[in-house]
């Protein structure tokens, strides 16, 4: 029996680390490559043996790379707030009321989510334009909701569904109305999904690639996965692999940095409501 424990152990710590080896090499080594300059980033080393910064100083002085990130910060950050916004005052009405076609209604926005971008990228590009949208951030704030919003909306609708009814029925004999019931009683008790949507919410935001690229212009506007997209070399047939390198981490560490101090937030958030009772 010891034996035969101790094979099933050892074999899931060695499943582990192949895992945790096929997730983590690509970081791993765009994180070497971005060190390399030259031909040496084709070199099959472990780690470059005359390490350089010049492709961090090249990707943030050859262009506006600062304000790709800051514009996707912007975005990035006004979509989660809106989002979360919405969606908690969508999630009281969908999880505590009651109301003919409710569940039908809840079924279409999420069922809004599953169509592919390129499916609605010609209606939001015309409606971006009948606005005046186009090669601005609230461009992509608008047409970043339409994937964000109908998952904040579910997830925060099955927590709100699990909250205890007794708190809410306290609240009202205490002649609090639905707004005080939401931002006071409700909003404290909803942090671990509210953390887990926002930043599921901020990291979609953070890496969509198709609309920032076919509703911005200019430089200047750009996110950062269109700004790296479109990196180029000193001519048409040099690819500079280095600045992308460089560039792909300076974006990557940020989320990564979020994912570890939510951490426990985020494991609460997406288990919350798993188990009744």
């Amino acid at each position: 029996m010891k034996s035969n424990r101790l094979i099933k152990n050892g074999a899931l710590v060695l499943l582990w680390i192949v895992v945790a080896l096929f997730l983590l090499f690509p970081f791993y080594y765009a994180v070497v490559s971005s060190f390399r300059e030259g031909s040496a980033i084709f070199e099959a080393s472990l780690w470059p043996g005359d390490p350089t910064l010049a492709n961090y100083r090249a990707v943030m002085t050859d262009q506006p790379f600062a304000k790709n990130i800051l514009n996707s910060l912007i975005v990035a950050f006004s979509v989660v707030v809106l989002s979360l916004g919405l969606a908690t005052f969508a999630s009281y009405a969908f999880g505590r009321a009651k109301f003919k076609g409710r569940r039908l209604l809840l079924y279409t926005i999420l069922g809004v989510s599953m169509f592919p971008q390129v499916a609605v990228l010609s209606g939001l590009f015309e409606i971006v334009r009948l606005f005046g949208l186009y090669n601005n951030l609230l461009s992509l704030v608008f047409s970043y909701m339409i994937f964000t919003l109908p998952f904040t909306v579910w997830v925060l609708t099955s927590f709100m569904r699990d909250l205890p009814v007794e708190i809410e029925e306290a609240a009202i004999m205490d002649g609090a109305s639905s707004w005080t019931i939401v931002t006071k009683v409700f909003l404290p008790l909803l942090a671990p999904a509210l953390v887990t949507t926002g930043l599921l919410a901020f990291i979609a935001a953070w890496n969509e690639f198709l609309f920032a690229l076919s509703f911005t212009l200019t430089n200047e506007q750009r996110t950062v996965p269109v700004a790296i997209a479109l990196i180029t070399g000193a001519s048409q047939y040099e690819l500079p692999w280095g600045n992308i390198m460089a560039a792909s981490v300076i974006v990557t560490v940020p989320m990564i940095v979020l994912v570890l101090i939510f951490q426990r937030k985020l494991v609460a958030g997406l288990t919350a409501g798993a188990v009744k009772g």
